[in-house]
């Protein structure tokens, strides 16, 4: 937890460093490839979650058959994605209305290599081998910020975007240090057909899933950049990234949610308290950034982004509050998939279906389109809190007729 937290520091002060050298305009370019690569994270952490949920479950031969398969399947899908970024570059600068194209041609080279780089920190999370897991977290946050720092120092008159590109493709590199031996498709073997089908089930499910985060957590950026000039463009970036320090804080507390939530299903042991005690921890801390937000916008814009963008203190609290609400119904949904239990995860989905029709249809100004994602949000919480007691109700029922 200290690790990841330092982590999401440093990916923090990597956003704001890159904010205030580029200015409001030119930051916005910098945060499609930003945004595109928590895009690229939110996919491949399916594979990542995969990994970790069948290091616990599966060993011996079914493990080695497993990592085979996993493997595979990964970099499959990191290199077809990887050509349709860099075949479509043209298209989509196009679409987000970026200065060139050769941003998005540099950042597809390098997404084979962030896949594998999941099924890396699946095996690391997987076996709680949390040291190696921090190094590698470590690794890629500590190059990519030294790194896109020291090309926009040196090739300061070249296109800023092509340079943040190269400095995530070079991260991507150091973020696979150290490398699990255990990451080989030596196995002859095939996956036994029980075991084939309960991974491809979990697999499609947490692929959905993870769909759901992309279209919640980034279509707001994605289309207020389609919609909205450069310059307001920039300043909802950096609306967005002051905000989603709840969902970077969050997310420390369920890489332990998972592999200790599956042990204790495991054992057949209860774990419920397991997600109270984790939805306490960020509802505590959603609050009290909330609440700093709503006394002091202005300062705390200031301070992060500059006076450049004071324009949007305004709305930095009811940002802070929208993505508080759904870093709290996220926990409930994370617990759910790692149990089964699988409508958290389509309840998820309509809902991050909605926000995105809420944002197309209305985005007259950036106020707007935050309020419409407060309301999706506390609708998603609202329905997950519901299916959680519920759920729970049924099971004592059923405890209390045997």
């Amino acid at each position: 937890m200290l690790s990841a937290l330092i982590v999401n520091a440093g990916n923090y002060l990597y956003n704001l460093l890159v904010g205030r050298i580029l200015g409001p305009s030119k930051f916005a370019d910098a945060a499609i490839l930003i945004t595109f690569l928590l895009v690229l994270s939110f996919i491949a952490m399916t594979f990542q979650l995969v990994t970790a949920k069948y290091t616990v479950l599966f060993d011996g031969e079914a493990y080695k058959n497993f990592m085979s398969y996993i493997l595979k399947r990964t970099l499959l899908l990191g290199v077809v994605l990887g050509l349709i970024i860099v075949l479509f570059s043209k298209q989509l600068q196009q679409v987000f209305n970026t200065n060139t194209a050769s941003m998005f041609t540099v950042f597809g080279i390098g997404v084979p290599i962030y896949f594998l780089m999941s099924v890396n920190r699946g095996i690391f999370q997987g076996s709680k081998q949390f040291t190696k897991l921090a190094i590698t977290y470590q690794a890629e946050m500590l190059s990519r910020l030294l790194i896109t720092l020291l090309l926009l120092y040196v090739f300061v008159k070249n296109e800023s975007s092509v340079l943040i590109a190269i400095g995530i493709l070079i991260s991507l590199v150091f973020s696979l240090l150290p490398f699990n031996k255990d990451i080989t498709v030596q196995s002859q073997n095939d996956l036994s057909k029980k075991n084939k089908n309960i991974v491809i089930k979990f697999l499609i499910l947490t692929a959905f899933y993870e769909c759901t985060q992309i279209i919640i957590n980034n279509s707001d950026i994605l289309l207020v950049k389609h919609y909205f000039d450069n310059y307001q463009a920039g300043l909802y970036a950096s609306l967005a990234l002051i905000g989603r320090v709840v969902y970077f804080i969050a997310w420390m507390f369920v890489m332990l949610l998972l592999p200790t939530v599956v042990n204790k299903e495991k054992e057949g042991l209860p774990h419920r308290n397991v997600l109270l005690k984790y939805v306490g921890y960020i509802t505590v801390l959603s609050a009290c950034i909330v609440v700093v937000s709503y006394l002091f916008p202005v300062f705390v814009v200031n301070v992060l982004f500059g006076e450049a963008y004071i324009a949007i203190a305004p709305l930095l609290w009811k940002y802070a509050l929208a993505t508080s609400v759904f870093a709290i119904s996220n926990v409930f949904a994370y617990y759910f998939l790692s149990i089964d239990k699988y409508i958290p995860v389509i309840i998820t989905g309509i809902l991050g279906i909605t926000q995105v029709l809420l944002i197309v249809y209305f985005h007259t100004s950036l106020e707007e389109v935050v309020i419409v994602q407060i309301i999706a949000m506390v609708l998603l919480l609202v329905i997950q809190l519901l299916f959680f007691y519920g759920n729970t109700f049924i099971k004592r029922k059923k405890l209390n007729d045997i």
